[in-house]
């Protein structure tokens, strides 16, 4: 589900079951990240699907990525995995206005 980016951001500080996850490359990440985030980089093909395979189907995923391209298309590979709770950042890294390291 595709969230602007206030929505996003409130549903995830108040969601006990949620997981911050990071599709950018290493090159975007050392520029900025939001803090606690989990990286997976969406670019490296087979490890990228494996490694989203082994995380917790349980928990509810807040995706983001610089423009909101890759996440996007993320949430849509986790479901096809058998997640059941995505939410993609509309406008990603390039719009966000809270929290970075």
């Amino acid at each position: 589900m595709d969230l602007e980016q206030q929505q996003w951001w409130n549903d995830f500080q108040n969601d006990t079951n949620a997981v911050l996850l990071d599709v950018r490359t290493e090159e975007e990440i050392e520029e900025s990240m939001i803090p606690n985030a989990l990286h997976l980089d969406f670019y490296q093909g087979q490890d990228f699907i494996n490694a989203l395979e082994s995380l917790d189907k349980s928990k509810k995923y807040y995706v983001y990525c610089r423009s909101g391209n890759r996440s996007g298309q993320t949430c849509m590979i986790m479901k096809q995995l058998g997640f059941d709770t995505t939410f993609n950042l509309v406008g990603g890294m390039n719009e966000w206005q809270g929290p970075v390291i």
